[in-house]
């Protein structure tokens, strides 16, 4: 898209036949696999934290990503506009997605998410640091497991 905002291109790789859509901000590492899709107005954000994905993974419109964030437990200044040598505090963690990873619009991830092939996500799910099963959709606020998602035709096409 014509309005995609990538802070730091040095540290973005997109792979082949991938599309990001107007309005999206990358402000983090990034490694996108190859055919994956990047919807409208998705935020990844992290600094020095870092996104991998795999192949045909779908991020939907309004997703929020996390590699990065402040801790709100114990104060911090970990502010991108706070002078490097004044900063500590927060955490990051890098986030990967297995191949065929599809989320739901509004789908917010904090830092430490590792998703196995073929998790789905329903609209407005929050994913935090925890074991997730492959092929398996999760909705809600702490990502409720809901159903086993059938993949038999993306054996029988590409697996």
């Amino acid at each position: 898209g014509k309005t995609v905002r990538i802070r730091n291109p040095e540290h973005v790789y997109i792979g082949n036949n991938c599309i990001i859509d107007d309005f999206t901000y990358i402000s983090s590492h990034l490694h996108l696999g190859d055919y994956s899709h990047v919807a409208s107005h998705v935020n990844i954000s992290g600094s020095t934290g870092k996104l991998s994905t795999g192949q045909f993974c779908g991020i939907g419109a309004f997703n929020s990503i996390h590699c990065a964030t402040s801790d709100f437990l114990k104060a911090s200044l970990d502010m991108p506009s706070v002078p490097s040598d004044m900063r500590f505090g927060g955490f990051q963690q890098e986030i990967i997605f297995k191949d065929y990873i599809q989320l739901g619009s509004h789908t917010t991830i904090l830092p430490g998410v590792k998703l196995p092939e073929g998790v789905a996500t329903a609209s407005q799910t929050i994913l935090r640091k925890k074991l997730y099963e492959e092929w398996t959709l999760y909705s809600g606020n702490n990502a409720k497991k809901i159903i086993k998602r059938d993949n038999s035709e993306i054996k029988k096409r590409i697996l």
